[in-house]
């Protein structure tokens, strides 16, 4: 419903154009599409099973993994050491028994986690690739395409209500911040996008706590300030300048 409405409400308002690119704009726009359905599927999936703010700082170390891949620094691998001991502390590895433990949900979060850094790649890539939004309008249909089959079974619960509500979860939740971070992602690099995620596990543990009424163990707290903070130590290499610029100037 969420990627539908989006959808619908960008090709009625950009009306892109949909010829005059090279193939390689389209493989990338597809590529896109799939990583952004997969990324919205497995996440809510992943939260059937658990915390939303368990689920979006698990789904972090997707980022993080890419901003360490991306640079040579030993303090990067310190960094992903400690944002796995914070996903282990999180997801009460050490003290669940290993029958209760969320598998699945750890494993969608996960999943989710690695379609969110192809997503920031791809969605940078297109960017580049297309003019104004149309590349997001594309890789929206395609995300749709992706994501449907799995969402028809549900359509005859839809109500005039809960219509209503995914109309504005689709505008909120999908074309602005879809769109902002893609044309944020045409002027900075991948890492430094990762600073403006890095709080985004602690914004949904309090959305978790306030809206939802979940709370989490002290040791659950521990892992998300791991993690945060592993990210903010691996994205903050973005902001430096290159050796070469400094020496230049």
């Amino acid at each position: 419903m969420r990627l539908l409405f989006a959808t619908a409400v960008l090709l009625v308002v950009l009306r892109p154009r949909w010829r005059g690119y090279s193939r390689a704009a389209w493989r990338t726009v597809i590529a896109f599409g799939v990583a952004l359905g997969l990324m919205n599927f497995t996440f809510y999936g992943s939260l059937a099973h658990l915390p939303i703010g368990v689920a979006v700082t698990i789904e972090f170390i997707g980022p993080l993994v890419l901003a360490a891949s991306l640079s040579r620094r030993v303090l990067d691998l310190v960094a992903v050491v400690a944002a796995a001991a914070g996903v282990v502390l999180i997801s009460r590895a050490l003290s669940t028994p290993l029958a209760d433990l969320e598998v699945t949900g750890i494993g969608l979060a996960l999943a989710a986690g690695g379609c969110w850094a192809a997503y920031i790649i791809l969605s940078g890539r297109t960017g580049a690739s297309f003019p104004k939004l149309d590349g997001l309008a594309f890789a929206m249909v395609t995300a749709t395409a992706v994501t449907l089959p799995f969402g028809l079974g549900s359509i005859a619960q839809w109500t005039p209500h809960l219509v209503v509500k995914g109309i504005g979860i689709a505008i909120l939740s999908s074309l602005l911040p879809y769109s902002l971070e893609l044309l944020a992602l045409r002027r900075m690099s991948a890492k430094v996008f990762g600073i403006m995620l890095s709080l985004e596990p602690a914004c949904a543990a309090l959305a978790g706590l306030l809206v939802l009424g979940q709370r989490l163990s002290a040791l659950q707290l521990v892992g998300m300030v791991l993690v945060v903070g592993a990210s903010v130590l691996v994205m903050s290499a973005g902001t430096a300048k290159d050796p070469a610029e400094t020496a230049s100037t």
